[in-house]
């Protein structure tokens, strides 16, 4: 297979593949962005303007060009200029403070709910343990979950299990379809305690019915902690309304915060009273510089704190934070919906009639935003080479190619042009 970028072959029909129908989706995705009301969001971002397609945005997101100004303004005038003042000044309020503004332009979630900490895998660890110590009845001694979800969230329960000496009911979900709300109600019951789900599953894109799996998690008496690593910022989610438990989330995808920016845990305010995290830290202590003896937890969504806060890595999501309630989720959603719909469309004008499939849903009421394409010649190679024509979108093995389509920051001709080049590794 060529890795040359360049060169363009000839469809069956021995018209050039910048003929007719090419030109019907490039006049497609003009129309599109021409009319796209969240199109000059766009020009916030560093990179927007090149010819790079990046279709990966779900992995890692594109910087604001304000994320410079305030990385830089920080080092100089709050780290550099205030120096350990700022702790008091500022810093200690970040994690809370930063994440009711999640809560609200993200989560659905009222104030006092939801705070920034620590790794995704750190929050669920915290997560699932405080889900099972707020579960009573000790015959529930089931733990549920999918094999499609995401590495992470299976390891974890695996290990979480076998230190409680837990059993584990795996639910057996589609890889394209994803876990319904049907096999939920079959795999709890009586013995269930927790219930670890992804609402948008990260291999497909396939979004979970979470308002009513949480309902039918709470129908068997169970406690449901979601993780919204693939919709915070892609979707409307609405934690509170559904009555959601837990969640959790990482920050470096649709929320631009970086790589390695820390995740945010969100508490249903029902379970803060009592609220029982297993990483007893001194940032989660009620007064974190007394410094005394004993351990005393503090009050509310605070007490999930462990160490120290990485505040430099929440600099970054606050712009992104700030788009997000002015553009409204609404409209983020609505725009996502279309970029999917037309990365079908050109799925099925161009990868379909090469023998590609797509694995995931139609319906695009029924997915996340990305979309995945699964061809037996594709290859992590593939995708390298891609990389080297600057389009960028992921490899999942064993033969899949993620796109990634993040509404503020994606145009339709970003989409189309990633889109040929997939088609051309394909007929080169």
């Amino acid at each position: 297979m060529s890795t040359h970028q360049g060169t363009f072959r000839t469809d069956t029909n021995h018209q050039p593949v910048h003929g007719k129908a090419a030109m019907t989706l490039q006049q497609r995705a003009e129309e599109l962005d021409s009319h796209d009301p969240l199109a000059h969001y766009r020009h916030h971002f560093i990179g927007s303007d090149t010819p790079v397609s990046y279709l990966d945005g779900n992995s890692l997101g594109r910087p604001l060009n304000r994320t410079a100004d305030d990385v830089a303004a920080f080092i100089r005038e709050e780290w550099g200029g205030r120096l350990i003042r700022s702790w008091d000044e500022h810093w200690l309020a970040m994690p809370q403070a930063i994440g009711d503004q999640l809560g609200r332009a993200v989560l659905g979630a009222a104030p006092g709910q939801t705070i920034i900490a620590d790794s995704t895998t750190v929050v669920l660890y915290k997560l699932i343990r405080a889900a099972l110590a707020a579960v009573a009845d000790p015959e529930r001694n089931e733990l549920v979950l999918d094999t499609e979800n995401f590495p992470t969230d299976r390891y974890l329960v695996e290990g979480i299990a076998l230190e409680e000496g837990l059993t584990l009911r795996w639910i057996q979900a589609d890889p394209a379809a994803g876990v319904t709300v049907e096999q939920v109600r079959q795999a709890t019951g009586p013995r269930t305690a927790v219930v670890l789900l992804s609402q948008i599953a990260y291999r497909s894109g396939h979004l979970a019915d979470l308002p009513a799996i949480t309902a039918a998690v709470h129908d068997a008496g169970a406690l449901v902690v979601w993780d919204l690593c693939h919709s915070a910022g892609s979707v409307e989610i609405g934690l509170d309304a559904a009555g959601v438990d837990f969640a959790a989330g990482c920050t470096y995808k649709y929320l631009n915060g970086g790589p390695g920016s820390p995740a945010f845990a969100y508490v249903n305010h029902r379970h803060l009273p009592s609220l029982n995290q297993p990483i007893w830290g001194w940032m989660g202590r009620k007064d974190a510089f007394e410094m005394a003896a004993g351990y005393e937890p503090a009050a509310g969504i605070r007490g999930f704190l462990s160490g120290t806060p990485a505040i430099l890595g929440m600099i970054a999501m606050q712009g992104t934070l700030d788009l997000i309630e002015e553009a409204s989720m609404a409209a983020i959603r609505e725009k996502s919906e279309k970029l999917t719909a037309f990365a079908v469309e050109v799925f099925d004008a161009l990868l379909a009639p090469l023998g590609a499939e797509l694995a995931t849903p139609r319906d695009p009421a029924r997915r996340g935003s990305h979309i995945t394409v699964d061809h037996p010649e594709f290859t992590k190679a593939t995708v390298e080479a891609l990389w080297d024509g600057d389009v960028i979108p992921d490899f999942r093995a064993p033969h899949g190619i993620r796109v990634g389509l993040s509404p503020l920051s994606t145009s339709f001709r970003e989409v189309l042009q990633g889109m040929e080049a997939m088609r051309n590794r394909l007929q080169a």
